[in-house]
């Protein structure tokens, strides 16, 4: 099951069963079945306390994933700041949920084993995040609003 849960910033809007019906279909791509999975929309400050507290890391990120995957099943809990998102949308001239998904695809990568350390790792995850967003019709197609209200 996906979860989509904020803690201390507006909901983002976005399809969520499409996404999650997504979501199913790249881990299958990469021969796993999807488990628990928690998305975990966030502010900078809250991303910034977690990958202090949890990785020793003194910096703003997009993304932490927390990856409790076994064997083919991939299980996690997925923290995305919403601050991050919006000003990565707005440098890289991209709809907030463009970048929304990318991070999210991103992170389901990470929990299908793929890595991003090294410079060939990172070439790799980017242009298999391409092909997912391909894939996905909300991605070129995105005229929504960026938050529930």
């Amino acid at each position: 099951m996906i979860n989509y849960i904020s803690l201390d910033v507006n909901t983002p809007k976005f399809p969520r069963r499409a996404v999650s019906n997504w979501i199913k279909t790249v881990a299958r791509n990469f021969n796993r079945r999807v488990g628990d999975i928690s998305y975990i929309f966030c502010s900078d400050d809250k991303i910034l306390e977690m990958n202090k507290k949890y990785l020793t890391h003194n910096y703003y990120t997009d993304v932490l994933t927390f990856d409790y995957s076994s064997k083919d099943l991939i299980l996690g809990d997925i923290f995305i700041s919403i601050d991050t998102i919006k000003s990565n949308a707005h440098k890289f001239e991209v709809s907030f949920n463009q970048e929304l998904y990318r991070v999210m695809i991103h992170s389901i990568l990470h929990l299908c084993g793929l890595k991003d350390k090294t410079k060939q790792e990172k070439i790799i995850i980017r242009k298999l995040e391409n092909e997912a967003l391909e894939s996905f019709p909300f991605y070129l197609n995105n005229t929504s609003t960026p938050f529930v209200n």
